[in-house]
Order: structure tokens, then C-alpha cells, then sequence
């Protein structure tokens, strides 16, 4: 018999036939990226829960009835320990993603293969607090290798997610604002043309579907206009201006061999700004996928914050109306170089931009940052962090966000005033609605991994953070200080400072503090010493307020105390850590 927990625990629990229709809808989901073998591994174990045989699933019986495995040897053969962890990693994106507003949570809690069941109680389901953060068993190479599949979004779910943010935000009501009439207000940007492949000797790969692909995905950065063709005819959009740049590419075939050329050219004068080839092996890849993810990979080199759009090789050729995209440039000059100096730049040129296009989510977005980074690299710049910045900041983040709930930059600028306003549910909403709508924005991808990792969801975030980090988005050494807070709460704390001298530690004496406390974890006391007179000599206000400033970031009090306890290693003086904020 039960004990009265368990009969509360079973009248809580979704009926077998709620939980089979959400597994079927999980393995309906082709575009989720969920594995065969994890498919096979999340239907074996749910089917044989529910019918009274839980007891029975262990590694061996895994290994058997899934993997068709003889012998096995669970001591040596690590098979099931590493699918299962694919699979935990996989529903925890699924859930992130296309599962938000599912009724019905399945989950597989770390340390055995069976798993539970659970009505959702919000959105996006929280990470379990009592799961260890990170897999102990991931390298740094690991985590670069993973990468989040290209994933075909739900226009409905979209609409929903910006809509969520919004009423977060304050906006309940802007959702009556088009799309249509959004790009009517939308200023002049550079146009990219993009023109029909070229497949010159074979018919593996679909040029015309090659070129879709990357049209489908460069149209979701909106810093650009882009067009179908050479000619200018739009693809989604009706203003652009006469400047083209043109994305041009070929395909040849050998055997099972397929290369992808591709360049970006300036119409102007033809000079060729970027080029690239990409190799698929159809023996040993799938095509369409394939295809997929070079799409994917050709539209964030080319339209990615930091990437070749934002190098200052594209000029306006004499043509007006630049001022929104000039300004766009000015904002990712200061962050590479983070200056006050670039920092004042950037901000005049945003604040004119967005007085003569108020309607313009993008440049508005943008303005946002550069008040919220006057106060999250406040001793960057040797400045106090004033709270009415973050308020300016938070308040046109919301703005853009009601201009254009479909503009991941502007969703973006809510999640990180919402994370330093303490605010988290409403930060990871909005970065989970942001990386939907473009999840080849590393940007997004990169600063969203780092809310998801300081928020306590260290696997998942992680692997955004590494996705950004190997395709050099942000600023030189930026994603590095995330991979080391990767790194040290893994306590992996030799991978923790290789990764830290990788950072810039100039670009924000927070980094040096992190490298500190890993120094002194590492009993490596008198590098730990060198580290923190750095910091007493160029940043004496961060010292004095180092426990608020690590607060602010780290959500989780277990967190914290990690950094804690290396800095007091390290001598620092650190008092008992204050709670959380709640809101």
C-alpha cells in the first residue's frame, strides 16, 4: 500500500493517457534535433514505466532492449550513461523551445533511467535544483562540438512568445501592431541579394533550395533587407534601398563529394568582401540536413553581429538614409573596442537615429544597451552604476519591444535589463522568444546561454555560450569569461583558467575577479595576490562592492559561494552572502 505522499503523488500526476499523447508529440517533432537512438531510448523508458515495470530499468536492460547490445558491461561500456545524458540535454531544449506551452513534462532525472511525469506549471519548466549543474564527464572540446540543431520554428509560437514577453514587459498591448506595419516605419538598411545557386555538374544538392534556405534564414536579422535576387525583387520585405550586395555561390559534385562556394559581393565595384567553401560527404551525411545547416552556417557569417556586414567593408556608395545601419556599425565598433570614448560615440549616433526614426526597434534596442552597459561595466568605464540608467535602459528595451515583438535584438535588450533588474523569469522568456526567432544570431545565442548558465541552467547554457564562443561572436574574449564560469562550477579549475587567460581580462575587472578566485581555488595563492591588486589599484569601487556585483550575475546561492570561497582563498575578506532578491 502507498503511503499518503504517494496516493497525493499519483493523484498529481498526468493520466497514461496524457502522458503518452506528450510523448507522441515530442517524437512527432522532427525539427526538435532529438537523436534516433534517443528516441528509441525516451519511447522504451516511458512505455515500460507505465506499465508497472520501472523496477526492471536499469543500464543493462537499456543496453539490451534499446541498443541491441550482447555482453554488455555497464563498468566499461558507457554507452547508456552517454545516450541518456544526450537525451536529458535534448528534452531540456525541446522544452526551452518548441515544448514551452506543453501541458505535460517529461523528464529523466540524473543518476537512473527512469523517468517522471508532471503537469507543466509554467512556460518554460524549471532546471530541478537538486540535478548536479553540469555533467562532470564533458570536455571543453565537447562542449565546442555540440551544436544546437537548426530548428524550424511554429509562426504561432512565435507570435505567443513575443507576446508573453511583452506582457512581462509592461506591453500587453502592442500585439495589435502588424508585421506589416512594423517594416512600413522600418528605416533604410543595406540590402543583400541574394541570387540562385549554381549547380554545375550534378543533382544531389537543389540549388534553388540552397538559396531558400539561406534567404529564410538571413531574413530574420534585421539589421538588413534582403532580396531574391539579383535583380531586387523582395523576399519578405518591400523598402529597400538601391546600395546591393550580392550573396552568390556554386555547387560541384564528385561521387559522394559536394562543395559549396559562396561569396558576398559589393555590386557597387564587385569587390569581393567575403568567401567561403563548405564540403558535405552525402556517404555519410544527410542531405537536406546538410543543406540546412550550411544555410544556417552562410547567413551567420555573413549577417551575425561582429560578422563580414559589420566589418566596415560595406559603405553606403554615396546613397542616403543610412543613418540607422551607420549607427548599427558605430554600436559594434565600441563594443570591440570598449572605450568611453567609442561607448559616447555610439550612443549619440543611436540617440539621433532613434529621435529621427522612433519607430526603428532596432536602433532603439541598441540605445538600450549602451545604458544598461553603463551600469553592468560600470567599473569598466570607472563610472558609478546609476540605477535610473537601468531604468532608461529597461524602459526602451520594452519600447522596442512594442514597436516589433518579432525583433530578436529588441527582445535581447529585455532579457538582460530584466536579468539586472533581478527579474529572471522575465529575462530567460524573453531570450528563449529571441533565440526562437533566430537562433543563428550567436549574439542572442551567446548572451541568452550566459543568462541560462548564471541562472543555474549551467548544461544547457553552456552549450549556447560554446556555440558563440567557436563562431567568434562578441567582442575578443568575451564568450571566453563565460566558458570559464562553465569550467569552474564543473570544478574542472585548470580548464577554468585556460579559459580565463583566453578572456580579455581588461575588457571588465569582473573577469580578473573570476580569474582570481580560480587562482585561489587552485591554491595558486600568489598569482591569486597578483590578480587582486589589479584590481585595488585600477578598480577600487568594484572591490568594495564585490559581493553585490557577484549577486547581481549569479543567481543561485551554491554558485556564489563557489566564487566566494576561491577569492577567499585568494585573501579576500567576503561576509556571509546575501539572499536572492525576490520580486
Amino acid at each position: 500500500m502507498p503511503d499518503a505522499r504517494g496516493e497525493e503523488d499519483i493523484a498529481h500526476r498526468p493520466s497514461a493517457g496524457a502522458i503518452l499523447q506528450q510523448l507522441d508529440r515530442i517524437l512527432a517533432d522532427q525539427q526538435a534535433g532529438i537523436g534516433e537512438r534517443s528516441r528509441e531510448m525516451l519511447r522504451y523508458v516511458v512505455t515500460e514505466t507505465l506499465e508497472g515495470r520501472s523496477t526492471h530499468i536499469k543500464a543493462y536492460t537499456v543496453a539490451v532492449d534499446v541498443f541491441r547490445r550482447t555482453n554488455f558491461d555497464a563498468q566499461n561500456d558507457p554507452v547508456v550513461r552517454i545516450e541518456a545524458a544526450r537525451l536529458r540535454r535534448d528534452l531540456e531544449r525541446y522544452y526551452l523551445m518548441a515544448g514551452q506551452n506543453d501541458p505535460v513534462v517529461i523528464t529523466i532525472p540524473k543518476g537512473g533511467y527512469v523517468p517522471t511525469f508532471r503537469f507543466a506549471q509554467a512556460v518554460a519548466p524549471q532546471e530541478d535544483d537538486a540535478d548536479p549543474p553540469v555533467d562532470k564527464g564533458t570536455s571543453n572540446a565537447d562542449m565546442h562540438r555540440r551544436t544546437w540543431g537548426i530548428i524550424a520554428k511554429r509562426p504561432k509560437r512565435i507570435l505567443l512568445a513575443g507576446v508573453v514577453v511583452a506582457a512581462v514587459a509592461g506591453y500587453g498591448g502592442f500585439s495589435t501592431l502588424t508585421a506589416s506595419e512594423t517594416s512600413n516605419v522600418t528605416p533604410v538598411r543595406p540590402t543583400i541579394a541574394v541570387e540562385q545557386f549554381r549547380n554545375s555538374n550534378g543533382d544531389l544538392v537543389n540549388p534553388q533550395a540552397v538559396s531558400d534556405l539561406i534567404i529564410s534564414n538571413l531574413v530574420k536579422f534585421k539589421e538588413f533587407k534582403i532580396t531574391d535576387q539579383a535583380s531586387g525583387s523582395p523576399a519578405g520585405e518591400s523598402i529597400y534601398d538601391e546600395a546591393r550586395y550580392s550573396l552568390q555561390g556554386s555547387i560541384r559534385e564528385e561521387g559522394e563529394r559536394v562543395r559549396l562556394a559562396t561569396r558576398l559581393v559589393r555590386q557597387s565595384d564587385k569587390a569581393v568582401l567575403w568567401a567561403n567553401n563548405y564540403d558535405i560527404h552525402v556517404g555519410t551525411q544527410d542531405i537536406l540536413e546538410a543543406e540546412t545547416a550550411l544555410a544556417g552556417e552562410i547567413a551567420t557569417a555573413v549577417a551575425q553581429p561582429f560578422g563580414v556586414m559589420f566589418e566596415g567593408k560595406v559603405k553606403p556608395d554615396g546613397v542616403g538614409g543610412w543613418q540607422a545601419y551607420d549607427c548599427s556599425l558605430s554600436y559594434y565598433s565600441y563594443r570591440r573596442s570598449m572605450t568611453a570614448e567609442a561607448l559616447e560615440t555610439a550612443q549619440a549616433c543611436l540617440k539621433s537615429a532613434t529621435k529621427n526614426s522612433p519607430r526603428d526597434a532596432t536602433s532603439l534596442a541598441l540605445l538600450s544597451l549602451t545604458n544598461l552597459d553603463q551600469v553592468r561595466f560600470a567599473y569598466k568605464f570607472d563610472t558609478k552604476p546609476l540605477p535610473e540608467k537601468l531604468d532608461l535602459a529597461s524602459q526602451q528595451a520594452k519600447q522596442a519591444v512594442s514597436i516589433d515583438h518579432m525583433n530578436p535584438r529588441a527582445l535581447q535588450a529585455v532579457m538582460l535589463t530584466s536579468f539586472f533588474r533581478n527579474d529572471v523569469t522575465a529575462a530567460l522568456e524573453a531570450g528563449a522568444a529571441a533565440y526562437e526567432l533566430n537562433p543563428n544570431d550567436t549574439e542572442v545565442a551567446g548572451e541568452y546561454g550566459l543568462r541560462l548558465s548564471m541562472s543555474g541552467k549551467w548544461e544547457t547554457g553552456c552549450d549556447l555560450v560554446s556555440k558563440a564562443a567557436s563562431k567568434g561572436a562578441g567582442p575578443t574574449g568575451y564568450y571566453e569569461v563565460g566558458m570559464t564560469l562553465c569550467a569552474l562550477m564543473r570544478n574542472d579549475l585548470q580548464a577554468a583558467e585556460l579559459w580565463s587567460r583566453m578572456s580579455d581580462l581588461d575588457y571588465n575587472p569582473m573577469h580578473r575577479m573570476v580569474l582570481a578566485s580560480i587562482l585561489g581555488a587552485s591554491g595558486k595563492t600568489a598569482q591569486a595576490k597578483t590578480e587582486i591588486d589589479w584590481l585595488n589599484h585600477h578598480a577600487p569601487a568594484l572591490m568594495s562592492h564585490l559581493e553585490h556585483e557577484i549577486s547581481v550575475r549569479l543567481v543561485r546561492l551554491e554558485d556564489r559561494e563557489r566564487v566566494f570561497a576561491g577569492l577567499r582563498a585568494a585573501g579576500v575578506l567576503i561576509g556571509k552572502s546575501p539572499a536572492p532578491a525576490t520580486n
